[in-house]
């Protein structure tokens, strides 16, 4: 799906994994126009099938949207950055396949609160009831109020807002402070209110609250499922944060950046045996899952192979890549099941990415002994490895021509970085 052409060279540029700003701010237009694409979509599916949708559904979905709008009209930032959240997109995803019928009606109730997140980040006046599904108002990027009756009432104005759960029993509200109006940040306090985590020194939420935050089925093979929030130790993964942070700064300054520059959330899953597992829904570019990392180092590698699936899916909805087939399928060395076309390039591009890396930490005298020595393994065993997977893309019919140039250009940085790496000390 072609939005705008691309600038000369950024296809070269955004192929050698190598970070840079000018990229960034491509992608994330690129983001932000697929999302009001997929949002003007569901509107034209919910005017269009309105007679079978839930009356009530339909009047609150209308409402939300001319909510919104208003917003935009004077804060088209604070919209904007409620709609690029990834966790939207992973909602704009599931509504737009679901049937008619309870569930849809279910997913569109969503809007109201993406339409409520961007009033009170505005600090838009508000005196509203709204819904509140299996008994959560979940305020995207924000927190969630439990509401056992399915209601609440929002009264907001002048940086303060109230909610007021719609119980047999009143009770106290909930209070949020619109603490920053630069960056529409919202504290909370009150009975049955959770605020989401913000990682040290950086504006990318531990999100463990989103209901859209990983799909029903689960992710990965074998399923992983989403970490609760009660299961979730904020200190623990502030640490991991904190020191994997460290390693990328003192390993590629660049590469640090460019993760605080893209992740908009890291997602727990729950832990299933040893070794930590991460992901990327294409639907939710931006936010990292995975289960608690074993280490910095483990964490360091996890959040840059994700942020490149992330760089990737939103490039090929903007230039497509390649064809969409599953009649051919490729064994990589890096996973036991064979790969359509897809996930060969996919893969390719965020192990390049991690032997980039891998290559700078294995000869830098400054870094840790175990990190270099680590890292000089992981070069020797993956670098062949994308490079046979380079020569599959290479010879496939699959990749359109922009395809075909972005591995071309693949396989140059790759042959840039060399054999193994001579380990520092």
């Amino acid at each position: 799906m072609n939005f705008a052409p691309l600038p000369a060279g950024a296809l070269a540029e955004l192929a050698r994994t190598r970070p840079a700003e000018a990229d960034g701010a491509l992608l994330r237009s690129a983001l932000h126009a697929r999302r009001l694409l997929l949002l003007k979509a569901l509107l034209v599916r919910v005017q269009r099938d309105r007679e079978a949708i839930d009356a009530g559904v339909f009047r609150r979905f209308e409402e939300s949207w001319h909510l919104l709008e208003r917003i935009e009209g004077r804060h088209p930032a604070v919209v904007r950055d409620v709609l690029d959240y990834p966790m939207t997109g992973a909602w704009l995803a599931a509504a737009l396949v679901e049937p008619l019928g309870p569930a849809l009606d279910r997913h569109l109730v969503r809007l109201e609160s993406l339409a409520v997140t961007a009033a009170l980040r505005a600090d838009w006046p508000l005196d509203i009831a709204v819904e509140a599904p299996d008994g959560f108002l979940s305020l995207p990027g924000v927190g969630r109020q439990t509401a056992r009756s399915g209601r609440v009432r929002i009264k907001a104005g002048f940086r303060v807002a109230r909610i007021h759960p719609e119980e047999p029993t009143p009770a106290a509200p909930t209070v949020l402070l619109l603490t920053d109006r630069r960056t529409g940040t919202l504290v909370g306090r009150g009975q049955g209110w959770q605020s989401l985590s913000t990682l040290p020194d950086s504006t990318a939420r531990l999100d463990d609250l989103d209901p859209y935050r990983v799909p029903p089925g689960g992710v990965g093979v074998p399923p992983r499922t989403a970490a609760s929030a009660g299961d979730t130790d904020p200190a623990v993964w502030f640490a991991r944060w904190r020191a994997a942070h460290a390693l990328l700064a003192g390993t590629d300054p660049g590469r640090a950046a460019e993760v605080l520059r893209c992740l908009r959330a890291v997602v727990p899953l729950a832990p299933h045996g040893h070794r930590s597992l991460g992901a990327t829904l294409r639907s939710a570019p931006g936010a990292v899952l995975t289960s608690v990392p074993a280490g910095a180092q483990d964490m360091a590698e996890t959040l840059v192979h994700e942020i490149h699936h992330s760089k990737l899916a939103t490039l090929h909805e903007l230039v497509p890549l390649y064809r969409q087939s599953r009649a051919a399928v490729h064994r990589v060395g890096w996973r036991p099941d064979a790969r359509p076309i897809g996930g060969v390039l996919q893969g390719a591009y965020a192990h390049l990415a991690l032997t980039d890396l891998w290559r700078r930490a294995a000869t830098a005298q400054a870094l840790p002994r175990p990190w270099r020595s680590s890292a000089g393994q992981q070069f020797d065993h993956i670098h062949d490895q994308v490079g046979e997977a380079l020569v599959i893309l290479l010879e496939s019919d699959e990749l359109t021509n922009e395809g075909r140039e972005f591995a071309q250009q693949m396989r140059r940085h790759h042959a840039s970085l060399g054999a193994a790496p001579r380990a520092a000390g």
